[in-house]
């Protein structure tokens, strides 16, 4: 398996796994958060397997008062067909180690609660509080 970046001229083919974890986006969409987010630094890695791309890990660096510097993980993706195979925790292992290598001390994310069991396997710990959002 190669994990590499995707970049904004290959994006697109990256839109159906993407999917698979965002189904309520359109192309459209998917690019315009894309473009977004990555002037915000966000970074999108797949895993390829030959020329296939069986999963994804987009990722920022962020700062807060409540955990100081840290990489945030905003998606984390592996096609239905490749899941318990290995592709989550491969890429998970490179969002660590990028964030080891710049200096970032943790690697956080939200997860449904469907997935908790993977991460704890992995050595994530759950935090107390849930996140909350409204929309406005």
């Amino acid at each position: 398996m190669d994990i590499r970046m995707i970049f904004a001229h290959d994006v697109e083919a990256a839109f159906p796994v993407v999917a698979e974890l965002r189904p309520h986006l359109d192309l459209e969409e998917f690019l315009y958060r894309f473009q977004q987010q990555s002037d915000a630094g966000y970074e999108l890695w797949g895993a390829y397997e030959g020329r296939e791309l069986v999963g994804a890990i987009g990722h920022r660096s962020m700062m807060s008062m409540a955990w100081g510097p840290y990489l945030h993980v905003d998606d984390l993706i592996v096609t239905e067909k490749r899941r318990t195979s290995g592709v989550g925790r491969a890429l998970l292992e490179h969002a660590e180690a990028l964030a080891r290598k710049r200096g970032l001390p943790g690697v956080y994310l939200e997860s449904r609660s469907t997935a908790l069991g993977f991460y704890t396997r992995l050595g994530y710990a759950q935090h107390p509080s849930p996140i909350v959002h409204k929309k406005v």
